[in-house]
């Protein structure tokens, strides 16, 4: 069996999700409730195979009950919960009740349909809850106890972090969610953000929401939404995700989308750029420039345009060419054949740093 650890390597250190440390924490606990010992480290398997091994950051005894407690860490990941202590409170369940999950004070309380867990619930994800449940399955075996269990997870501070995340439109009030599908967090995949656009989608799906407005930033979301009168909940906060964000679109339609976002992102997207991250690339401009040339400007004209400092730049030498509209125009094409046949009526809007809207495009 391979063993991981979070060591430093040449690249970027990878750390754990907060459902790792979560099962770690449970399994810490089961095994001081029926041996009266903590083990520290203590190991969980993952779910894909391999192990993990996690120091203990508190233990404490409490009538009738266990809590461990493990700071998680992230890596070099810049995850909102990296140092965040991720506690789990143990108790013995009633007799044939399984495992029950409760969500202590951090973690919130699913209020709305279309996440993984159903309203009501703590917003344990289904991974963590499984790996909790093994980790918890193997101290029984282990220890001699049984499969009824009371499983509180709770993070200190954490209803502040949930502020940074996307929680609040996901509907789950109270603290963040306890994530993961692997147990391991790779540096900047940016899982959890693109989880949360999915997750998005999902909810406004089962809550009958119609138009989704997916933008790049806050200045385009917030000019989106004065435009179109929308709820928070069709609002996505897309980043640099568009075409992770079309894909799941494509299979999960919603009737309405629209696409906002700077001259910039907008203008990679019309080039064909589908992550629109600056590490990525940046815009053409020798392509934006020709772009121009083709809209009829001279040949100074389009030299300005094509070495521009800036996109913004870039439009302004545009003049009175239609480079705004045919960039729309282009985003929206680029875009479009992503979704392929999706029952999507697909529009698109370039917003400048004020929030204005430049140019669109909607067939």
């Amino acid at each position: 069996m391979v063993s991981f650890r979070a060591v430093d390597t040449p690249s970027l250190r990878r750390g754990w999700t907060t459902g790792a440390c979560a099962a770690a924490a449970a399994r810490a606990a089961a095994e001081g409730l029926l041996t009266g010992q903590f083990p520290d480290p203590v190991a969980i398997r993952l779910p894909g195979g391999g192990t993990a091994a996690f120091a203990l950051a508190e233990t404490l005894r409490l009538p009738g009950a266990v809590m461990a407690a493990i700071v998680k860490d992230a890596g070099d990941d810049p995850d909102v919960t990296h140092g965040a202590l991720i506690r789990v409170t143990l108790s013995l369940g009633v007799p044939l009740s399984g495992v029950t999950f409760r969500a202590g004070p951090g973690v919130g309380i699913v209020t709305l349909p279309g996440l993984p867990v159903p309203p009501g619930e703590p917003a344990i994800n289904p991974v963590p809850r499984r790996m909790i449940a093994e980790a918890l399955a193997e101290a029984a075996a282990l220890f001699g106890g049984g499969s009824d269990w009371v499983v509180e997870v709770s993070v200190p501070g954490g209803e502040l972090l949930a502020e940074r995340t996307m929680n609040g439109r996901l509907g789950i009030r109270g603290g963040l969610s306890i994530l993961g599908t692997t147990g391991i967090v790779i540096p900047y995949s940016c899982a959890a953000w693109i989880d949360s656009i999915r997750r998005g989608i999902d909810v406004a799906r089962a809550t009958g929401i119609t138009h989704v407005a997916a933008a790049t930033g806050r200045t385009s979301e917030e000019a989106v939404q004065r435009l179109y009168g929308l709820p928070d909940q069709a609002l996505l906060d897309m980043g640099d995700f568009v075409g992770g964000t079309l894909k799941y679109l494509r299979r999960h339609p919603v009737a309405r989308v629209t696409l906002a976002g700077g001259l910039a992102k907008m203008t990679k997207l019309a080039q064909g750029r589908l992550d629109l991250h600056s590490k990525r690339g940046g815009v053409d401009g020798d392509a934006l420039g020709a772009l121009a040339v083709r809209l009829g400007a001279s040949a100074g004209q389009a030299a300005l345009i094509a070495t521009a400092n800036t996109t913004a730049q870039a439009f302004y030498f545009a003049g009175s060419l239609p480079l705004a509209a045919t960039i729309a125009a282009e985003a929206h094409r680029v875009a479009q054949s992503v979704l392929e046949d999706a029952p999507i009526r697909l529009d698109v809007l370039l917003i400048d740093r004020e929030g204005r809207v430049v140019a669109s495009h909607q067939p």
